[in-house]
């Protein structure tokens, strides 16, 4: 059975995912060259170590380096992510996290993402999602 990745991150592991899925494949060295007020390149190679050993990342050999990749495509650890949330904070309720999230982001939200949200419910209604 494939090992689910872990959820919890650290807000390094989440920079370095960032940059993993924005660049697809990555050495340890070009980790730390993207990351804000980098690491030595010691701990960049054991964070990138720790997302393998979760399940985030894994690697390939190439010549003498190892390039790093995500394990799941962006979409998918969304999913992954958002379901865990659902769970831990919200007892599963998708209408709990979504009448959380307005209310700390209303005054955030224009016009047209309140008709783009309107749109998904009536969409969520008919059953096309």
């Amino acid at each position: 059975m494939k090992k689910q990745p872990h959820v919890h991150l650290s807000r390094r592991e989440r920079q370095i995912m960032d940059i993993l899925y924005r660049r697809g494949r990555v050495t340890a060295a070009e980790v730390r060259e993207a990351l804000p007020d980098p690491p030595s390149y010691s701990a960049v190679r054991a964070l990138l170590r720790l997302l393998e050993e979760k399940g985030h990342v894994r690697h390939e050999e190439e010549g003498l380096r190892y390039v790093f990749l995500p394990t799941l495509g962006r979409e998918k650890a969304k999913r992954s992510a958002l379901k865990h949330l659902l769970e831990t904070f919200f007892e599963g309720s998708a209408e709990q996290a979504v009448a959380t999230l307005l209310d700390v982001s209303v005054s955030k939200l224009s016009p047209e993402d309140l008709d783009r949200l309107s749109r998904l419910i009536r969409e969520a209604r008919k059953g096309g999602r």
